[in-house]
């Protein structure tokens, strides 16, 4: 897969709800992912497609989603791509609401991704 091609696969599967389904089919198996902020018990980053899906796991089950979107991809050069992610709902223990916007910046190489990068 390409560039373009990659990235709007991502957001596709974000859309339709197979994020999951998407990582072994768009990350190298040691893709990194790095969060602006330490998250609770995991650091900033997470290596491997496994820890990845772990941070998709953990996600589900601490928060609840009423509602989401994604933008379109913005490609950049031939290596990298953003998108918007904009996100509404609320955190299970807390029952605390939150409206969050964040970027993900994806970097590419052979055809899979390789990190990703949350800004927030």
């Amino acid at each position: 897969m390409n560039l373009k091609e990659i990235a709007e696969e991502l957001v596709a599967g974000c859309r339709e709800d197979r994020a999951k389904e998407n990582l072994n089919k768009l990350y190298a198996p040691d893709a990194v992912s790095v969060e602006a902020a330490d998250m609770p018990g995991m650091g900033r980053e997470t290596h491997g497609v496994d820890g990845i899906r772990g941070k998709h796991d953990w996600w589900e089950g601490a928060h609840e989603v009423s509602g989401a979107s994604v933008s379109d991809p913005f490609l950049h050069g031939e290596d990298r791509f953003a998108v918007i992610f904009e996100v509404q709902g609320k955190v299970k223990d807390s029952g605390e609401s939150f409206d969050m916007r964040e970027v993900g910046v994806y970097h590419v190489a052979n055809g899979k991704i390789v990190r990703e990068e949350f800004f927030y």
